[in-house]
């Protein structure tokens, strides 16, 4: 609901009608508290012939998903009918109840959303966005200035417990809203507990609470009319360190649902990445590529761009179309980072691409010759090198795992998903990657500033292939062998180097090349590949 001001044109008086709190966001990060109840018994028996006695047990063991949650009533209606030069504030009161059985306890985060545009501050005039009244913080409300322009603020109070009952302890209020502040343009923490609420016997009063109100003052200017607003909370968990923003934390605030245990590849998107402040490995976490199910290791780095530390994995897989043939499955811009839709050069109709008007979507076949090539060892049967054949393969023999888990090799048409790559000039547009990442591309020297963060040498790797970036080694595949494995290795970038090849960072031999301006890479053959969000 909104903060409604409605209009009498018959006199300079303008009333505000308004509900400050109805939005609810409920979000809770998946953590899980395991418990484990064990019930053990002893079990006797003796017979004749066998005196010994024998004893079993049954155990029992109980997991606990994490469950925070966020609800709103409203106890006073958020209205108010002001003059012009009037000042007014306690203006309604909403009790914002919250329960988390974390042990960690919860953070609060609030946001104006007015007009449903997060970010968006202001109370919404019916006029004209000319008139909308913005926020502001103003002490000694009653003694305003009368040129000072028309604001509108918001203050939280702390609920108040009740006799010994310590599940109504209520929390903190942060960032100077104990007070009448702005109406938060971003994410803003306005209270936290560093304990976890519990039920209480009383089913009336769960958790805890504190409550919300508002100050509004109409200069003697503001025409006459309806304004409306809104202001959006967030529950998130768990309340650790509430200055520092990581990956789960953004993804919740950003109403992202988690697909089981994780955040979606997909769902990826800058403004989560820049809500992220903390870098390298205390910001990774892992997310899942819907794609597949498979999860990687991500971070924020100091280049400000959030990165895969771990490489692609995805294979071309074929299935069975209803007239009963194996073709390959296509990849589409729901899932995948297909973003050019010009059906022209590299990602035409005939190199597999179509685009449907209606839905948006942009669909890839991979032409019936692309495959992805399990092997073993270092001989890869079934690998072709090829510009206008897209080709993937997997060593099936590798215990690595995790950020040295040695992923997919892709030849570079895979890599920027394309049947056709002859041609193409300046950076690919699509890619192999999940929706809303990309390929690095060297027009913007991204793989060399990485390696000035972190290496600051081309005479040495040590700093490419440790903690937080684990770039590893896997060597390439060529005309059907794996070669140069765990010596040295290359990264797939978007960007032509000339019509047979394309720059890659390369790392070996107490070399690197972040540019790939002097080795780069033949397309035809197979590199891994990060990606890193759009």
């Amino acid at each position: 609901m909104g903060h409604k001001v409605k209009q009498s044109l018959m006199s300079s008086r303008i009333d505000f009608f308004y509900y400050a709190f109805r939005n609810v966001l409920l979000v809770s990060v998946p953590l899980l508290v395991v418990c484990a109840f064990i019930l053990g018994f002893s079990a006797s028996h003796s017979s004749a012939t066998d005196s010994d006695s024998n004893s079993g047990s049954d155990n029992i063991t109980l997991t606990l998903s994490t469950s925070c949650t966020l609800s709103s009533s409203i106890i006073a209606p958020h209205h108010a009918s002001l003059n012009g030069g009037q000042y007014e504030e306690g203006i309604g009161d909403t009790r914002i109840n919250t329960y988390c059985n974390d042990n960690n306890g919860y953070s609060i985060y609030a946001i104006g959303t007015s007009n449903n545009v997060d970010g968006n501050t202001d109370l919404v005039s019916n006029l004209d966005e000319h008139y909308n009244i913005h926020t502001g913080a103003y002490a000694n409300g009653n003694n305003i200035d009368t040129s000072t322009p028309s604001f509108w603020g918001m203050k939280l109070t702390p609920g108040v417990g009740t006799g010994s009952i310590s599940e109504l302890t209520p929390p903190t209020i942060m960032n100077s809203y104990n007070s009448y502040n702005v109406i938060p343009s971003s994410y803003t923490l306005v209270a936290s507990r560093t304990s976890g609420t519990n039920m209480t016997i009383d089913t009336n009063i769960t958790g805890s609470y504190f409550n919300t109100t508002y100050n509004i003052y109409a200069s003697s200017v503001q025409p006459a009319g309806s304004y409306e607003g809104k202001v959006k909370y967030v529950m998130i968990h768990p309340g650790r360190d509430h200055n520092n923003i990581g990956f789960n934390e953004a993804f919740a605030l950003s109403g992202k649902s988690s697909v089981g245990n994780y955040y979606a590849m997909q769902d990826m998107d800058v403004n989560i990445c820049n809500m992220v402040n903390i870098y390298d490995e205390p910001s990774q976490t892992q997310l899942v590529d819907i794609r597949d199910g498979k999860t990687y290791w991500v971070a924020k780095l100091k280049d400000r761009h959030c990165w895969m530390t771990q490489n692609l994995d995805l294979d071309l897989v074929t299935y069975t179309n209803e007239q009963g043939q194996e073709v390959m499955k296509p990849l589409t811009s729901e899932d995948t980072d297909l973003t050019d839709h010009s059906l022209t050069g590299a990602y035409s109709e005939t190199n597999g691409y179509s685009y449907d008007e209606n839905t948006d979507i942009i669909t890839w076949a991979p032409a019936s010759t692309a495959k992805t090539v399990n092997f073993y060892n270092s001989t890869v049967v079934g690998w072709g090198n090829s510009y206008t054949a897209p080709f993937s393969a997997s060593k099936i023999d590798n215990d690595d795992t995790g950020h040295f888990s040695l992923g997919n090799y892709y030849s570079w048409a895979t890599a920027v998903a394309s049947n056709n790559v002859n041609g193409l000039s300046g950076n690919a547009s699509n890619s192999i990657c999940p929706r809303n990442w990309r390929l690095p591309n060297t027009s913007n020297h991204e793989f060399s500033i990485i390696n000035n963060l972190y290496n600051g040498t081309l005479a040495s790797d040590s700093g490419l292939i440790s903690a937080p970036l684990w770039f590893i080694k896997p060597g390439d595949i060529n005309s059907g062998n794996l070669e140069n494995y765990a010596a040295q290795g290359s990264y797939w970038s978007s960007t032509v180097r000339s019509n047979g090849s394309a720059n890659a960072l390369y790392l070996g031999n107490n070399k690197v090349d972040p540019a790939g301006e002097t080795t780069g890479g033949n397309k035809r053959l197979g590199f891994p590949v990060r990606c890193m969000a759009r």
